[in-house]
């Protein structure tokens, strides 16, 4: 499941596939993009916000009637591709002529060319493209990205205290609030800060703490695939309790719980996470 870190690195794939060249050809299967054409088109950067990746683009050599003439109605030449890879999303950069092996060819939304490479999005969702300035319009309800030179604990900590009465976990994955966590950090986090998932926000005793943790377990894992918060890179001992249903809690040796929990499910030690 794609979370904060997983989107950074893939803002850094695209970045170094296509940062600073220029697009060939593009091919939107997408609805509302079909006939948009990003050819000529140099890639600036390659960003990530939360879950959110942010492809920002330039255009410096044709008149605004010629922007125009390309679908781009208010003739902007800061132009921001959007994307969202939810639970299924990936993109994936092969070199010319090499074989496209991530996903199987339905799943393709998104075709994007250079001369020296090809970034292919596999089951993207909420494909958008924005004048850059406009970004905000999407990502702009966000809280501060655990990831990002945003990061703020003080503000993140304001957002969740406005709402005592929610539980603890479904706050930390409220994007409002702070953006990057989901259900494996936060299962993660909750589990070495010592709380049950249903406490109440109001009962958290530190939340700069929690929310602290959870920005250091994202950020330890910046540039590998592999997300760990025990330490281990080895298979079956990178967490403590997600995905762990009714095997020993490697603290105590009680049975990791897992229940269903606003809509998505949650892993917890009994023992080590009581409910008050």
């Amino acid at each position: 499941m794609p979370e904060g870190d997983t989107v950074w690195n893939t803002a850094r794939v695209l970045e170094r596939a296509l940062t600073g060249d220029v697009l060939t050809g593009s091919d939107f299967r997408v609805p509302r993009l079909a006939t948009t054409d990003l050819t000529g088109w140099t890639v600036a950067e390659s960003a990530s916000r939360g879950k959110h990746l942010l492809l920002r683009l330039t255009r410096e050599d044709l008149t605004r009637e010629g922007l125009a003439r390309e679908g781009l109605a208010r003739g902007d030449r800061a132009m921001t591709l959007h994307s969202h890879l939810r639970m299924d999303g990936a993109w994936r950069a092969y070199a010319p002529g090499e074989r496209w092996t991530g996903r199987p060819t339905h799943l393709i939304r998104v075709v994007l060319r250079t001369k020296r490479s090809a970034a292919v999005g596999y089951h993207l969702h909420d494909v958008t493209l924005v004048a850059t300035d406009q970004e905000d319009t999407l990502v702009g309800h966000l809280g501060p990205d655990l990831l990002g030179a945003d990061w703020d604990p003080a503000e993140a900590v304001r957002r969740i205290a406005a709402k005592p009465q929610a539980s603890i976990a479904e706050a930390l994955l409220d994007q409002r609030n702070l953006a990057g966590v989901g259900n494996l950090y936060k299962a993660e986090t909750l589990f070495l800060r010592g709380l049950w998932p249903w406490t109440p926000v109001a009962d958290v005793p530190d939340l700069t703490a929690t929310v602290t943790l959870a920005q250091k377990l994202l950020a330890s894992n910046r540039g590998r695939w592999t997300q760990t918060t025990t330490g281990s890179l080895r298979k079956g001992q990178t967490s403590y309790v997600y995905g762990r249903r009714a095997q020993p809690c490697r603290r105590c040796g009680t049975a990791i719980r897992k229940a269903d929990q606003d809509d998505r499910v949650t892993y917890w030690c009994p023992r080590c996470q009581p409910e008050p």
